[in-house]
């Protein structure tokens, strides 16, 4: 079971400095995270998306242009791009990642200039989340964690 996380930022590079400190956390092995995304909205109103691959679909393209390069011998090129095509819809499908819609939804609603960080996390220590995150200024737009990790990451956040 993975947990979610959404934030938004008043300032346009904030979403993405918090997630490099997300990422140092994964690097050290203290959390595992499935998918990220991240939104910018510029000062005339463009949203633009910098969504991950999650990790079930990076699994999937692997197996996937595996099991096509067995087949390489009598379809080529066909069988390892079809193959890793074929493994990241499945693995798209068993982990499906951070949903689009929701996403575009935020970046939608953000003012001019902010940005949001969408992260979809694994295992892992969620109180470290809220001491890398404490240091950038934002707010809690939706979480799945639990209501005491959730107040502690909303105050920190302030």
């Amino acid at each position: 079971m993975s947990d979610f996380i959404a934030i938004t930022f008043d300032g346009a590079d904030d979403g993405e400095a918090a997630l490099k400190s997300i990422r140092a956390l994964e690097h050290e092995g203290r959390i595992r995270l499935e998918d990220t995304a991240v939104v910018r909205k510029d000062a005339g109103g463009k949203v633009t998306i910098h969504n991950e691959m999650a990790s079930g679909t990076e699994a999937g393209v692997v197996v996937g242009a595996v099991l096509g390069g067995l087949l390489l011998v009598v379809f080529p090129v066909a069988a390892i791009v079809g193959g890793a095509l074929a493994g990241g819809l499945v693995g798209r499908a068993a982990a499906p990642g951070i949903d689009g819609a929701f996403v575009k939804e935020v970046g939608d609603d953000l003012p001019p200039g902010g940005s949001a960080l969408f992260l979809q996390i694994r295992g892992g220590e969620a109180g470290l989340m809220v001491g890398a995150l404490g240091q950038y200024h934002g707010r809690v737009r939706q979480t799945s964690l639990p209501d005491e990790i959730e107040t502690a990451l909303d105050e920190a956040l302030r």
